[in-house]
């Protein structure tokens, strides 16, 4: 009695009602309390310093005692608002994506099979080739996989030095072999292309791919070839850095079960899609699809759809869409902004749009773009898919595009921030102009006119 005396003397403008409302609102509390921490419980490491639990932003960060020197990922925001509003929590279903700083690569076995993609056509890397494959089979005891052309190039057939490491290598030919479960890491030589080439290899989970800068542009390739043991050692060391190079999974219904495309390529065959009677083409993209106005000369007319809204129809030679890897590709060319391949987007580019007002645009990641032709539209339109696989879209057809679950790990030199800007600069000499000269000092100027 004495205790509730008390609390009437703290509060005597409260009636027993309201404080009864008090008790059941704190009881409310706690709940939401006990919710919240087990949402923090199951937060990844390193995020639970970015929350504000009372105070402002700047005391939160001031006494925290350990701080990330490196993160990519923006500040875990504030979820409550005001004195009584708050962020209604996530099911314990919806993941925390890792920060992308932190993301390394690691073995839950050592690696035994290696696949070596070599630039076909180019004599000046026979040699790196050779070299590559004699210290993955005599000194680290791999399994090489190349593909059949390659091993049966004639410069290799001829070098009798090397016939003893050639015998050894695993042979495949793209379209027939499967070998998207035996590879443990891709090793490429040549240009960007390479990595292209990998990456549709594998329409599920891909490897790891280390690429090794021996082509023309080379923008996805950051390791150079003089030092190639000592860097291929460290990655089968594991706690490489790597970055998730997302990828775009296209669908394509055909209405007409007599436009299924022949199929040569690792590429997934058509099948019927029994709800909705078309025939669908599957695909994982790494840099873009390409829907343009093909052989013909008048402009191409597509609708563009965001989960299943219709936002703009593209009146022009065509449309990219494209991910954050694909926006330093024709679509910079394009005109388009480019964006750090661990930005999660999808960047819609148009190709010389007949309007004034139509600039590129990034949407979320996890939204589905679809494309069709408008019904007003004079002739098909045609779509690739990173310059391969080029076919005719006709009126009832549709490209559904989201993006994919099965990511290229690329494998950085450095670490993932100094390897993009280190392309952008050596590659495509972004912002290089020849620097102003500094203006003279204005008190030596006037005391030389005086």
């Amino acid at each position: 009695c004495g205790q509730e005396t008390g609390s009437l003397r703290r509060h005597p403008s409260k009636s027993p009602r309201r404080r009864r409302e008090g008790k059941r609102s704190q009881r409310r509390g706690d709940g939401h309390e006990q919710l919240l921490w087990e949402i923090e419980r199951r937060r990844l490491p390193g995020q639970h310093e970015h929350l504000e639990p009372s105070g402002s932003a700047s005391d939160t960060a001031e006494s925290s005692p350990k701080r990330r020197a490196h993160f990519l990922h923006g500040p875990y925001p504030a979820t409550h608002f005001g004195p009584k509003a708050c962020i209604l929590p996530n099911p314990t279903s919806v993941m925390h994506i890792q920060d992308p700083a932190s993301q390394r690569l690691t073995w839950n076995k050592p690696p035994v099979n290696v696949l070596v993609i070599r630039k076909i056509r180019d004599e000046s890397l026979v040699e790196p080739f050779k070299e590559l494959c004699r210290f993955l089979v005599e000194e680290k005891q791999m399994m090489v996989y190349v593909e059949r052309r390659v091993a049966d190039d004639a410069t290799l057939s001829k070098d009798e030095a090397f016939g003893s490491i050639r015998n050894q290598l695993c042979t495949f030919r793209e379209g027939y072999d499967d070998i998207s479960d035996c590879i443990d890491l891709i090793i490429c030589l040549g240009g960007d292309g390479t990595l292209l080439y990998a990456s549709s290899l594998f329409q599920g989970s891909v490897p790891p791919v280390m690429a090794f800068h021996l082509g023309s542009l080379g923008f996805l390739t950051p390791f150079k070839f003089e030092s190639y043991k000592t860097e291929v050692a460290k990655v089968f060391e594991g706690n490489a850095a790597i970055t998730l190079r997302s990828r775009l999974k296209v669908k394509v219904l055909y209405e007409s079960p007599q436009q299924q495309p022949e199929h040569n390529g690792l590429l997934p065959h058509g099948h019927t899609n029994s709800e909705a009677g078309k025939v669908t083409l599957q695909l994982q993209v790494l840099n873009e699809v390409v829907v343009d106005r093909g052989p013909s000369s008048y402009l191409s007319n597509v609708d563009l759809y965001l989960d299943g809204r219709l936002i703009t129809s593209v009146q022009g030679d065509g449309v990219i869409v494209s991910t954050p890897t694909g926006s330093t590709a024709y679509a910079a060319a394009a005109g388009a902004s480019m964006i750090h391949p661990n930005v999660p987007a999808i960047m819609v580019t148009p190709i010389c749009p007949h309007s004034l007002s139509f600039r590129p645009i990034v949407v979320p990641a996890g939204v589905e773009l679809m494309i069709t032709l408008s019904p007003d539209a004079r002739n098909t339109a045609w779509v690739s898919f990173d310059g391969r696989r080029r076919q005719e879209i006709q009126h009832g057809d549709c490209i559904k595009i989201t993006t994919s679950c099965y990511p290229v790990p690329s494998i950085c030199c450095h670490d993932l921030v100094y390897d993009w800007f280190e392309s952008l600069a050596q590659c495509l000499h972004w912002n290089v102009r020849k620097r102003q000269a500094r203006l003279a000092d204005i008190s030596d100027s006037s005391d030389t006119e005086n």
